[in-house]
């Protein structure tokens, strides 16, 4: 089941579950429950409606009923946000079209610190089961989480660092299964606390099994099996923490633990084991004397790494220790201004062992000021921002020993410097009407992955050459060769504009966006395919493999990808309109759009089509119950090289039934989805042709809070 809801219903729906009392299950507005929901990703503690960038919040029954194996797949019909879906098991959230390194994902302030921001196999080290809050901040947001947030940021909160104190214990029960995939998804959430002190233990744990999907996997093929190979899911982990909280003080931290085996569909054979352990830590100094209100400090110390397994051998293992430190203080107003001011520290030692690595150990530092202001002046809400960040890549230059040998290769450290800002404002015309306008300059410095690259990346099936070389061609030979150039910063020039009309029976809202990004980094993917370890061309490979004379080797027939960069252009909108027919009757429509394009022409590749969605939803006594219909369109707008992908409908239901069994709050729920039995293909997959969306599934499920 797929609810859309605008970030205003969102609000109402978060305060009616905490009081989920069966006999009074009503959606009903309360205008003193918009300004409840706080954006914690934001730290001068603002809502959706007095943010100047768009903001969704996924939080209490909506998260509920979004849950899914993947963050990807968890965030997918949140407007303006898609999945990468390489099958059920690594999906990352797609932002206005843009993913990969520029779309940071945080776990309570801090970075996940994985390797899915280096490709689309990667697992996101997140579990949005025993999340409480889920925050998409739509655009650039580079001025509290770094340069490579130029795209978004998705902030993954749950209640591991207990923020209020409590007595006694409150928590959750979750069980689901699903016949689609003979999937069981279990989940425990519980809190407790005496005094000033608080703790909390979660745990979860998710096993499916390959799939059904309603057409042959290869979409060349016209029979064969009715399940996708290989794309079973085996995770769990347990998330532990412990608070001191005063009125005036907060020290809290946790220890968390996750460890996930999972296929790569199209792989047979090769799975990922992953295991990381995570240790988070804040302090909070509030109600100072003075100039400065408050202090925060947090840090996180994160040790990451998965291995790609086939049969029995490990073929790559990718490793990624980080620490992150975030210092930051809450001043009082001077002239009107009030805001906060901090300094932020990243670092992080990735590397790549192994046969099909595909690109060297990096050492990546990063240093970062930031200044963040805000001013009420009548009805105008005036935001403003700066950083200065420095960033240095330290490469290992043994891994291209082994390539080249006469060590024709060798990389000094890259240094960049990145300057970003934004200027915003949000204009309460009246108590039904608000508009909000913010531009920003993002300067993102390249990932390691995007320099260096140089190999094969079996997850994604290609060969990533990075921007640090070039492919030279000498009679038909071709190669690859060091450059000797640094890759220029991506400069992004983002424009946001955003309406919101609100009243007893309507909400609705409207985004639009433009950003230019000068020096776009994209995969340019070449006429060159990898075959018995030399390049040659798509045509003679083809040559080859019609005659039998191929090898038959797994990194056979790569095509070759060269991360190259040129000035590219991203608009589009994201509307959603939420209308209370009566206290029963609900419908929500909603459509978002991203059209991105390549200067000197072209399309950028992987950018998904226009969508359109619609819900109705009805509630009597103890039920609730919906349908929904969504659209997504045919995608031809498309990159050299890429091909076209077919529109299709989702269609699916749910039912809802409420219990209040004393303290316990309990909901029972049945959801239906693809009901059609529908082929589906996501055309910003890399497996879009092997691996299309699940066939008709049906889940049982059950959530008990006391």
């Amino acid at each position: 089941m797929k609810i859309k809801y605008s970030p205003l219903v969102l609000a109402v729906l978060t305060a009616i579950s905490t009081h989920a009392m069966a006999a009074e299950k009503q959606i009903q507005k309360d205008e003193s429950d918009l300004e409840k929901i706080v954006i914690t990703a934001s730290p001068l503690k603002r809502t959706v409606l007095e943010s100047s960038t768009p903001v969704s919040i996924l939080s209490g029954e909506e998260l509920d009923q979004h849950q899914a194996a993947t963050l990807g797949e968890t965030l997918k019909n949140v407007p303006g946000v898609h999945s990468s879906y390489f099958g059920p098991v690594a999906s990352s959230p797609i932002i206005r079209g843009l993913d990969g390194p520029r779309i940071k994902v945080v776990q309570n302030g801090l970075g996940a610190s994985d390797a899915s921001r280096v490709g689309p196999d990667h697992q996101v080290s997140t579990e949005t089961s025993t999340a409480t809050q889920i925050e998409v901040l739509r655009g650039p947001a580079t001025l509290l989480y770094g340069s490579g947030a130029i795209g978004g940021v998705v902030n993954v909160v749950d209640n591991r660092l207990p923020i209020e104190r409590q007595q006694g214990i409150t928590g959750e029960v979750f069980a689901q299964y699903d016949n689609v995939a003979d999937s069981k998804t279990t989940s425990t959430d519980l809190n407790a606390g005496t005094g000033d002190f608080a703790v909390h233990i979660d745990a979860y744990n998710r096993n499916t099994g390959d799939y059904k999907i309603p057409v042959p996997a290869d979409i060349n093929e016209h029979g064969g099996s009715t399940k996708l190979s290989n794309s079973a899911i085996d995770t769990h982990g347990y998330n532990l923490g412990a608070g001191w909280i005063t009125d005036d003080t907060r020290v809290a931290f946790a220890y968390g633990s996750m460890d996930s085996e999972y296929g790569l569909p199209g792989e047979d054979g090769v799975f990922i084991k992953l295991k990381q352990d995570r240790y988070q830590g804040v302090v909070d100094w509030n109600n100072l004397d003075g100039f400065i209100k408050s202090v925060h400090w947090q840090n996180a110390y994160t040790d990451y790494q998965h291995s790609e397994i086939e049969g029995t051998e490990i073929g790559t293992t990718f490793k990624n220790e980080s620490i992150e430190s975030r210092l930051w203080a809450e001043h009082s107003a001077v002239y009107g201004w009030h805001g906060i001011m901090g300094l932020h520290y990243n670092k992080s030692d990735f590397e790549a062992i192994g046969e099909e690595a595909f690109t060297p150990p990096t050492k990546t530092d990063s240093l970062a000021a930031f200044l963040m202001e805000e001013k009420q002046t009548g009805a105008l809400l005036w935001q403003l921002g700066t950083r200065v960040e420095q960033l240095t890549h330290k490469v290992n230059n043994q891994f291209f020993d082994e390539l080249s040998t006469d060590n024709s290769i060798s990389f000094a450290d890259e240094d960049y410097t990145a300057v970003s800002g934004s200027a915003g404002v949000v204009w309460s015309i009246n108590d039904k009407h608000s508009l909000a306008f913010n531009y920003a300059y993002s300067e993102r410095a390249p990932s390691s992955s995007e320099i260096f690259a140089y190999g094969p990346h079996i997850g994604s099936g290609t060969y990533e050459v990075g921007g640090g070389f070039n492919l030279t061609n000498d009679n038909g030979n071709y190669s690859v060769v060091q450059n000797g150039q640094s890759m220029n910063k991506e400069v992004s020039n983002n424009i946001d504009a955003t309406y919101r009309y609100n009243t007893d029976n309507w909400n609705a809202s409207l985004s639009l966006f433009q950003n230019q990004v000068n020096d776009y980094i994209y995969e340019d993917v070449s006429n060159l395919v990898l075959s018995d370890g030399e390049f040659i061309t798509a045509q003679d490979y083809q040559q080859l493999q019609s005659s039998g004379a191929g090898s038959e080797e797994e990194t056979d027939g790569l095509p070759v990808v060269l991360f190259a960069q040129q000035d590219a252009q991203l608009y589009g909108f994201e509307a959603q309109v939420d209308w209370h027919l009566n206290e029963q009757w609900r419908l929500d429509v909603f459509s978002d759009y991203t059209r991105a394009k390549l200067d000197k022409g072209g399309n950028v590749p992987r950018i998904p089509p226009l969508r359109v969605g619609s819900s109705i939803h009805y509630e009597y006594g103890n039920w609730h119950t919906e349908v929904e219909v969504t659209r997504n369109s045919k995608q031809d707008k498309i990159a050299a090289n890429e091909t076209t992908t077919d529109g299709y409908t989702m269609l699916s239901a749910a039912a809802n039934y409420y219990l209040n069994l004393g303290n316990v709050d309990m909901t029972l729920y049945l959801k239906a989805d693809n009901l059609t039995d529908q082929e589906a293909r996501v055309h910003s997959s890399y497996l879009k042709d092997e691996a299309p969306l699940p066939g008709r599934s049906v889940s049982l499920g059950v959530r008990a809070r006391f």
